[in-house]
């Protein structure tokens, strides 16, 4: 007779995404993933595959989280600034028990070199944010806040490129307050 399943599989991706995004692929074992995810070794293969596939879809729910967070902050915005400054605050100032920096950021500059399907899905993430901040450019050059000297396509490149090296800069000892001086200074850079 076959054992029923005793979890729930998003809680349990969840905890490997985690565990991913602290540590790394390279670093950490299926030990590690059996132990975090308070699974069997058994289960964590039939449900997820093996520990590459396991990461995959764990970028995938990191995907999923992210764009769900940053639609919704650019949602609540009345304006343009308020839109972009909830966005780089979400990333500087985050209060919840994720480790820091960003998993896809991390996955980019670990694997994407020598892993194509990693190589695409942080690929695919970074064209999604930086399409993201371009229609906020544009929003806020239609609505006159920000300067339309430069398109938004070439001002969205820099401040994703801004908003990358701010993930990376999250994962080290770099006061916060800094890290929110760069934010503000290349939004400021946006206006009239």
């Amino acid at each position: 007779m076959a054992r029923s399943k005793e979890f729930e599989d998003n809680e349990v991706l969840e905890k490997a995404m985690k565990l991913f995004w602290e540590q790394g692929y390279e670093k950490t074992s299926i030990s590690d993933l059996v132990e975090h995810m308070g699974i069997h070794r058994r289960s964590l293969y039939d449900t997820f595959g093996d520990k590459h596939t396991l990461f995959l879809k764990a970028l995938d729910r990191f995907h999923d989280k992210l764009c769900d967070g940053l639609v919704g902050e650019v949602k609540r915005s009345k304006t343009a600034t308020e839109a972009l400054q909830l966005i780089f605050s979400s990333v500087i100032r985050s209060v919840d028990d994720s480790p820091s920096g960003c998993l896809m950021v991390n996955s980019a500059v670990e694997l994407a070199m020598r892993d194509t399907e990693v190589d695409i899905k942080t690929t695919d993430l970074f064209s999604l944010s930086e399409q993201l901040f371009k229609d906020i450019i544009q929003w806020g050059q239609q609505s006159g806040e920000f300067s339309a000297e430069y398109s938004a396509e070439d001002q969205a490149e820099h401040l994703h490129a801004v908003y990358v090296g701010i993930r990376v800069m999250r994962r080290t000892s770099i006061r916060k307050e800094k890290l929110q001086h760069m934010a503000d200074v290349s939004i400021k850079l946006l206006s009239k």
